[in-house]
């Protein structure tokens, strides 16, 4: 009877541990992932670019600025479509520009071989 009672608290204990890893991931569902409280579609990573931008700040730096675009914006805009039909998601990257000696250091010598 004692196996059985250690059988089933190890059972729970597992599932318990399995159920917190899943909420812990951050995934809500298979459609999407959050990132900063935002939902982010799925296959965003698959995305065509649609143009980049280099913005200079005067006294703040720089940032480049990608746009990209889901299959049905990036259809739409090679088609001249106004305005873009239902499902059209286009989104963009903003990287800000940190200067660091490290990196600086290292993409100054020659490209380092292997």
């Amino acid at each position: 009877m004692k196996r059985i009672g250690f059988l089933l608290l190890a059972v729970a204990t597992v599932a318990g541990i399995v159920a917190h890893m899943a909420h812990a991931s951050g995934q809500f569902d298979g459609d999407s992932s959050p990132i900063y409280g935002v939902k982010i579609p799925a296959g965003y990573r698959d995305w065509q670019l649609i143009a980049v931008n280099q913005l200079h700040f005067a006294g703040m730096g720089e940032q480049l600025r990608a746009q990209l675009g889901n299959d049905i914006a990036i259809k739409a805009f090679k088609e001249g479509t106004l305005p873009f039909p239902d499902g059209a998601i286009i989104a963009a990257i903003h990287w800000t520009r940190v200067p660091s000696e490290t990196n600086n250091e290292v993409l100054d010598g020659p490209f380092p071989r292997h």
